[in-house]
C-alpha cells in the first residue's frame, strides 16, 4: 500500500512543478495537496498497521 501512496506523492510533486514552470498556481496548489492527501493516507494506513501489531500481540498475551 505505501508503495501506492509514494507513487501518488511522487505524482502531485510533478504536478506541482508542472504548474510552477508554467506559471499556473492552481496546477502547483492541487500537486501540494495531492502530495499532503499521500502522506496522510499513508501515515493513516501505518497507524492501521501499528493497531493491528498491538492487537495481534495481546492476543498472543492471553492465550498464555
Amino acid at each position: 500500500m505505501s508503495d501506492d501512496k509514494d507513487m501518488d506523492k511522487l505524482k502531485g510533486k510533478a504536478k506541482e512543478m508542472t504548474g510552477k514552470a508554467s506559471g499556473d498556481k492552481s496546477k502547483e496548489t492541487e500537486g501540494r495537496t495531492d502530495q499532503v492527501k499521500a502522506a496522510a493516507e499513508k501515515k493513516a494506513a501505518d497507524m492501521r498497521d501499528r493497531v493491528e501489531g498491538v492487537k495481534k500481540s495481546l492476543e498472543r498475551d492471553d492465550d498464555s
